[in-house]
């Protein structure tokens, strides 16, 4: 794409080989001392990162890297501030258990009904987004409802959002630590808590 870029890395002290990957990468590592949840890690790659667009995307195998650039097009494009990557947008069967494919439509509605904004993947963790929309965001979650606490502020903000279809595999490295009914809970809180605060 013609595009310079770092690849930040934030290891949340983990207790496989993704550390040991990571070094000998060229890119900018981030170790935490402790593990600190989703939330904190993408706040401590946001606050370190240097460039225009920020671009964010799961480490467990679930995401192509390929399809990068057409996550990014829409704002490459000024078509969006935010860009994020649907898995429920390319009328394929996703590999998801029913339980969380049925979270994820509740959460939808719950922010379409409060921020009038339509998307049908809420917690997708691939996109791509200006980096004045992140400066704009106060954000405070330490976990997986991280997704849902940046959305529904940007909309509130009034910044332009849209979806793009991904690709999709349940989770190819390491186990999922989501746990449905606690993180859904917290999910579910945070989406209220970003539009009554802000």
């Amino acid at each position: 794409m013609g595009l310079v870029c770092e690849v930040i890395v934030v290891d949340d002290h983990s207790n496989d080989r993704s550390l040991w990957v990571a070094q000998r990468h060229s890119v900018r590592l981030l170790t935490l001392k402790q593990h600190m949840g989703k939330g904190f890690a993408l706040r401590a790659g946001f606050s370190k990162a240097k460039g225009d667009l920020i671009v964010t995307i799961d480490s467990d195998g679930s995401h192509r890297p390929e399809e990068l650039k057409q996550v990014l097009a829409p704002v490459l494009q000024d078509r969006a501030d935010l860009s994020i990557g649907s898995r429920y947008n390319n009328h394929t069967k996703v590999p998801a258990r029913k339980l969380n494919v049925l979270g994820v439509k509740l959460f939808n509605r719950l922010i379409q009904l409060l921020t009038g904004v339509l998307v049908t993947d809420s917690q997708s963790g691939y996109r791509a987004m200006k980096k004045e929309v992140l400066k704009q965001q106060k954000l405070k979650s330490f976990t997986y409802e991280i997704e849902s606490e940046m959305l529904v502020k940007i909309a509130r903000k009034h910044f332009r959002i849209t979806e793009v279809p991904i690709s999709f595999e349940q989770r190819t490295y390491g186990r999922s630590g989501v746990d449905p009914m606690v993180d859904g809970f917290k999910i579910w809180i945070s989406i209220v808590s970003a539009y009554v605060r802000g």
